[in-house]
């Protein structure tokens, strides 16, 4: 008798084989999941039933220290979580790592684990730059790394991206994630492209760094920002989808001229209600979402990107 996992896992490899039209890449209008790091405290049938209940297609799953799966339990806990998403009516497209290396130690584990489930995208880890090296001294040691990479990804049939990232690491400015992801050049390796980051890093010109990176994008990051004079200075700071300085119908509005029309993780950083019940926390949580979700949805329209209801 086939095996409650393996069936699973031999289902969603036959899914994913019809609908992909390159590697990773579902036909149809984006799906826009919820990148689950803001729910860390609810378990899987919670975690599922709370997305679903705000009204997304998906969820975007921790696989990290911390996170909803630990690396070192992939194995064992990653189909549990996947199962309760597809019993939610959900569907766990990417998972978020801290995988930069074929060296780090779960990173088989992890990528094999996905692969079988029908995951068909990871965002890595960050790296930072070696002083002694330089930029380009850095980036030149980087990219073998990264080939290697996207061959075990091509091995496990899921696509890496690197995010850009606002601060003083590789891939902050856009420009650099371009330098690598253009040498590199494989499909299993690309940008994983968050607008919230490119506007704090690139005020005006995010277009310019859009633009450049737009033939490497491979999932896209949504949320909300702004510069704020704060005790420790002036910090980059989360805020609610409308109320910072990221204009979305502007940025949807050029992804489609671009013809990126991709996957899309939603996330929620900025501060939730800590006080109550659980329930009355997670509530809060599902109000923040739909509401969330319904400027992220209307700015959509407003660009005329996408088509889902």
């Amino acid at each position: 008798m086939i095996s409650r996992r393996r069936f699973l896992e031999t289902g969603a490899l036959v899914a994913a084989a019809l609908t992909r039209a390159v590697p990773g890449e579902a036909a149809g209008p984006p799906t826009i999941s919820v990148f689950s790091k803001h729910l860390q405290h609810l378990d899987y049938r919670m975690l599922a039933a709370t997305v679903a209940e705000s009204g997304f297609d998906g969820i975007d799953l921790t696989v990290r220290e911390g996170g909803h799966v630990l690396p070192e339990r992939v194995r064992d806990d990653l189909p549990r979580a996947v199962e309760a998403a597809r019993a939610a009516g959900l569907t766990v497209p990417m998972v978020t790592t801290t995988i930069v290396s074929v060296k780090d130690p779960h990173a088989e584990a992890v990528l094999e684990t996905a692969g079988r489930l029908g995951v068909t995208d990871y965002r890595l880890g960050w790296v930072s730059y070696d002083r002694a090296r330089g930029i380009t001294g850095t980036l030149d040691a980087l990219r073998p790394q990264l080939r290697d990479l996207a061959a075990l990804n091509q091995r496990c049939g899921i696509r890496g991206q690197y995010q850009n990232h606002a601060g003083d690491r590789v891939g902050c400015a856009v420009w650099d994630l371009w330098m690598l992801l253009a040498r590199v050049d494989s499909p299993w390796l690309g940008c994983q492209y968050d607008i919230r980051h490119a506007v704090i890093e690139g005020g005006s010109s995010w277009p310019n760094g859009l633009r450049v990176i737009a033939p490497f994008i491979q999932t896209v990051d949504v949320k909300d920002g702004h510069w704020a004079k704060t005790p420790n200075g002036w910090q980059p700071v989360t805020v609610p989808l409308g109320e910072g300085a990221v204009n979305l119908a502007t940025f949807f509005t050029l992804l489609g001229s671009l013809g990126v029309a991709k996957p899309i993780s939603m996330h929620f950083e900025y501060p939730f209600p800590e006080t109550g019940s659980p329930e009355a926390r997670r509530k809060a949580a599902v109000t923040s979402m739909r509401r969330d979700r319904g400027r992220l949805r209307a700015a959509m329209a407003e660009a005329g990107y996408g088509t889902r209801p």
